[in-house]
Formats: C-alpha cells, structure tokens, sequence
C-alpha cells in the first residue's frame, strides 16, 4: 500500500509517474540521445524517463540543471542546495525538498541546518549568510517581486558577491519549475516498506 508523503524530511520517497516512462529498451534515437546527458552516470531516474517524452525539452533541462547546479565557481554546492531547498517547501515538493535537504547534510556533514528549516521554516535560528541564502531563495519562489533590493544588500552583507547571488537565483529560479514538473507528473510516495 503507497500513501502520498507530505511531510518534509531528508528521506527521499519514490516519486511515482503519473505517465509511463520511457522504457529505455524501447526509446527512440533522438530519447536516447536526449538521455546521455543526464547527471547520473549510474542510473537514469524515473522522473528524466518521463521528461524523455518530450526530447526537445530534455535536451535543454539537462544542460541547465548541471550547470545551475553544479559548475564551479560561484556559489558553493551547499548554498545552491540551500536555494533549491528553500524553492521546494515554498512550493511544497516534499520529494525535491527531500533530496536538496539530503545533499546538503552530505555536503556540510551536519544536519543541523535542515533539521532548523523541517522543525521551524522560515523562523528557523540560521547563521546570517545562511539565512541570507534562504530568505532571497524562499521569497523568489514564493513572489519574486519579494525578493528586493534590502534582500540583495543582505546577500552582499553576509558576503555573497555577484557571481554567487546570481547562482542562487539560479537554483532558486530552475527549482521552481522542477518543482512544478513533479507535482504535474507524478506523487511522492511511500509503501508501507519505506514508512
């Protein structure tokens, strides 16, 4: 039995489609071709098997979501990750916020910032460039005219320079729409194995 998660955790659920992948057996040139740039080098995930659908699509989302997320320079990992976790409680994709929360505590080795943002939101106790970070990512996902100019001096004053505050509207900006990609296309789910 699968029930709809609605909880924020750092413990991914399966992500259910609500159209059936594309069977990679089965694909045409032009959707394998549009997968051989996805991220993952071990495993293509059921969520890209369903964009493959739609190959023109594909072909331009991969490119933009590693370098949004992960070319160097600029900001940091963490704080990418910071952004797109902020984007998806905004818009309340618990799967996405589940994977952005796990990849931060990788990346920091703590859970304690996530654990903060789970327990209290947006009044979470954070470190000034964290909440610099959260507070710009979570008011541009929830009204991007909310995020204004005190909220940009606020980035500059916790020590983010222009090339980073630019990769965090980044994250923030391509998280917005993944998010809403997700809840589209399918549910995060658990079975009564993974609860």
């Amino acid at each position: 039995m699968a029930k709809i998660v609605h909880k924020f955790t750092r413990n991914v659920p399966h992500w259910q489609p609500r159209v059936t992948p594309v069977n990679l057996e089965e694909a045409t040139e032009a959707q394998l071709e549009a997968l051989q740039v996805t991220p993952s080098n071990t495993k293509v995930s059921d969520y890209v098997l369903t964009l493959a659908h739609d190959v023109e699509s594909l072909k331009v989302r991969s490119p933009l979501f590693i370098a949004s997320m992960y070319d160097k320079g600029g900001l940091g990992r963490a704080g990418r990750e910071i952004g797109a976790l902020a984007a998806s409680m905004v818009n309340r994709c618990v799967y996405c916020a589940a994977v952005h929360a796990a990849r931060h505590a990788q990346l920091e080795k703590s859970t304690e910032l996530t654990d903060k943002l789970f327990e209290k939101g947006a009044d979470a106790d954070l470190d000034p460039r964290d909440r610099a970070i959260f507070d710009f990512a979570r008011k541009l996902s929830d009204c991007p005219s909310q995020a204004d100019a005190d909220d940009m001096q606020a980035l500059r004053d916790a020590g983010l320079n222009e090339d980073e505050n630019l990769d965090l509207s980044l994250s923030a900006s391509l998280f917005g729409w993944a998010n809403r990609l997700m809840h589209v296309l399918g549910d995060p789910v658990r079975t009564e194995v993974d609860a």
